[in-house]
């Protein structure tokens, strides 16, 4: 039986009222980015910026810091995501092909950790670290950035190599391939919607994570973009267009990189989730 009218309408203007809260907070940022100072402060809302100008962008990017701290942000991110995929997709393949004891140990201690807030770990963490006399540098932000996304990316994993047949490997060993080659010439490429996932998935958390690099890396220099843009507000008082431009500058490479993945990473934590 076909939904009447309003029961097909109902639901479509709920989705599109929703949509529109959640897009107009980014539409309004990226617009008062590009606005000049006079509409900024005008007491009448300028919805387009007609007129548009590139200068705060101009002052976002030659502030104090802007380069290096890209720069960290750029090197942290992609060697936990990496490191991370390498790890999880090792363990994920272990933890579905092999049976051993202690495995299903393991798994539970991957969960708890996954649901651990590690913001309450925050002091621990920068005791640790001072103690080892390795504040403001970049390789503890990345150890621990890597065991942030570890757990999620490896129980995806796990749910997504559960879903590829065993008898695809074994077909291909009969077939002359040793179990590396059958990883790699079969399972491998069929891994590629959870692989996008996940690594979006870290990208995110390792690249918008504000706490850690807060406690640990206090240099001006060392520290990542969450950090300048939180700091960017106070150098510039209330220079609006220019924060505005910041925060474009550090969201952009987020939007760019779901965009471009987005049909692939759906897939893969809806197989992730839901197997194995």
């Amino acid at each position: 039986m076909k939904p009447s009218l309003a029961g097909r309408i109902w639901p479509n203007a709920t989705a599109i009222a929703l949509a529109a809260g959640f897009v107009f907070p980014v539409y309004w940022m990226f617009n008062t980015a590009f606005k000049p100072t006079r509409d900024i402060i005008s007491e009448d809302p300028v919805w387009l910026p007609f007129h548009g100008t590139l200068e705060h962008f101009a002052t976002a990017v030659h502030a104090p810091n802007f380069w290096a701290l890209a720069g960290n942000s750029v090197i942290v991110t992609v060697l936990a995501v990496g490191l991370s995929l390498v790890i999880a997709l090792c363990g994920a393949f272990a933890l579905t092909r092999m049976r051993f004891k202690g495995r299903r140990g393991i798994l539970l201690t991957f969960m708890v950790a996954q649901m651990a807030p590690w913001e309450v770990m925050v002091i621990s963490i920068y005791l640790i670290v001072r103690d080892a006399d390795m504040l403001n540098s970049l390789l503890p932000l990345t150890c621990f950035y890597l065991l942030m996304v570890l757990p999620f990316t490896l129980l995806t994993l796990r749910g997504y190599v559960a879903a590829v047949p065993r008898e695809l490997e074994e077909s291909a060993m009969v077939d002359g391939c040793s179990r590396r080659q059958a990883f790699l010439k079969v399972v491998f490429p069929l891994l590629a919607p959870g692989l996008m996932a996940t690594s979006l998935f870290g990208f995110i958390t390792a690249w918008n994570e504000f706490p850690l690099v807060l406690v640990l890396n206090k240099e001006p220099a060392t520290g990542t973009l969450p950090l300048w843009l939180s700091q960017f507000q106070s150098q510039f008082g209330d220079d609006w267009g220019a924060t505005m431009a910041a925060a474009s500058i550090f969201a952009v490479p987020i939007l760019v990189l779901f965009l471009f993945l987005q049909r692939k990473a759906v897939g893969g934590l809806t197989s992730g989730a839901v197997k194995g």
